[in-house]
């Protein structure tokens, strides 16, 4: 399997921090919090890796070379301006080969989240080991959090392991997903598009699965956050 990391964003809330420094290269605990990413990738064998960039991009090539360093193989997509994920995963297909990808968010800290567990949500076989014909099949599996105190509405619900767009409770999604190559077919490369509006159209499909991740999660949106997280307080 092979794994997409978004790093294109240009951190808005977190200058003047961001104005020096790409956002994923924000140091938590000690640690780039996309090194996190990639240290736990690899831990879990998924070692071939695709992160896009695009505000201060050369930086995020500079510190993290060819991957070799972490027991990786990193390739990059550039972006001459942020094409948003759909639009980055678009842009970066030709990386991603024929098979489902793991695809994050480069600016989340989920220091223990096991990405052992993402190698088979996409299983195209039943209970009885039939294959599933390609317009019954999953095209995406998410993992969802609790709502964090600056999300507290949720983006979907989850009826037996199959996400909705309605629904109660709502859980937010964690910007960790899996999903299908063909789901992209539809966007041209360098065509801006965000991955929740593909999703919210396959899930009224009833073709998105996913699960709740109870671990340790942060979307590190602003200073605050990044300044808590040092100080070792919890969210």
């Amino acid at each position: 399997m092979k794994a997409m990391i978004f790093a294109a964003g240009r951190g808005e809330r977190m200058r003047p921090l961001t104005d020096t420094c790409p956002k994923p290269l924000l140091k938590v605990r000690g640690r780039p919090l996309i090194v996190w990413h990639i240290l736990n990738l690899v831990r879990a064998g998924i070692t071939d890796l695709v992160i896009n960039h695009a505000h201060l991009g050369q930086l995020i090539e500079q510190a993290l070379g060819d991957g070799s360093q972490f027991g990786a193989s990193i390739k990059y997509s550039p972006e001459a301006q942020a094409l948003e994920t759909a639009g980055a995963i678009a842009q970066a297909r030709h990386l991603l080969g024929q098979e489902p990808f793991l695809a994050i968010s480069g600016d989340i800290y989920c220091p223990y989240f096991d990405f052992e567990q993402v190698k088979d949500v996409l299983v195209d076989k039943d209970v009885l080991g039939q294959p599933y014909p390609p317009d019954k099949r999953d095209v995406a599996w998410l993992y969802l959090v609790k709502n964090p105190w600056h999300h507290p509405q949720g983006d979907f619900g989850l009826t037996l392991y199959t996400v909705t767009n309605e629904g109660s409770p709502l859980w937010t999604f964690g910007n960790i997903g899996v999903y299908r190559p063909e789901m992209f077919d539809a966007i041209a490369p360098g065509t801006r598009a965000q991955l929740g509006t593909l999703i919210r159209q396959q899930a009224a499909r009833g073709l998105v699965g996913g699960e709740i991740y109870a671990g340790d999660w942060t979307n590190v949106g602003t200073k605050e956050q990044l300044s808590q997280l040092n100080g070792g307080i919890k969210e």
